[in-house]
C-alpha cells in the first residue's frame, strides 16, 4: 500500500519520487558495475571468454542475464523519471498564475472611507492613534 503524507502536494510528491528513484538508480549502477567484474573475474578463471562455448562457465552466463535484466530496469527507471520531471515542469508551466493584486484605484473603497458628500478620502491608521501597553 503506497502510503502518502496528508497535505502533500503533487510537486512535493513527484520531487520526493525522483529522489527515491535516484537513489534505486545509484545501488543499481553500482552493482551492474559489481555483476560486470564477477563476469571478467569467472571468464578469466575459466580462461573463456566465447559465450558459445559448452565449456563457458554457467556463473558467468546467470551473471549476463542478470546484468541484462538490471540494465533493462535501469532504463525504465530513467524513463519514469525523465517522464515526471516533465510532468512538474509541464503542470509548473500549466498552473494558473496569481492575479496581480488590485491598484488603489481599482479597489472598491468601503463605506467609511466616503465622506459625507460621496467623495473617497483616504483613511489612515497611525501607531500614535493606537493605544500601547506600558514598558
Amino acid at each position: 500500500m503506497n502510503m502518502h503524507p496528508r497535505f502533500e502536494t503533487a510537486r512535493a510528491s513527484a520531487i520526493r519520487e525522483v529522489a527515491v528513484v535516484s537513489k534505486i538508480l545509484t545501488d543499481l549502477v553500482r552493482t551492474l558495475e559489481l555483476i560486470e567484474s564477477d563476469i571478467a573475474a569467472e571468464e578469466e578463471r575459466a580462461s573463456i571468454s566465447d559465450r558459445s562455448d559448452p565449456k563457458y562457465p554457467m556463473l558467468a552466463r546467470s551473471l549476463i542475464e542478470r546484468r541484462n535484466n538490471i540494465k533493462m530496469t535501469i532504463a525504465a527507471l530513467e524513463q519514469r523519471i525523465t517522464a515526471r520531471v516533465q510532468g512538474v515542469a509541464t503542470a509548473t508551466d500549466q498552473r494558473p498564475r496569481a492575479r496581480p493584486a488590485a491598484t488603489l484605484r481599482e479597489r472598491p473603497c468601503p463605506s467609511e472611507c466616503l465622506s459625507s458628500n460621496g467623495d473617497a478620502r483616504p483613511v489612515f491608521s497611525t501607531v500614535e492613534s493606537r493605544t500601547r501597553p506600558g514598558p
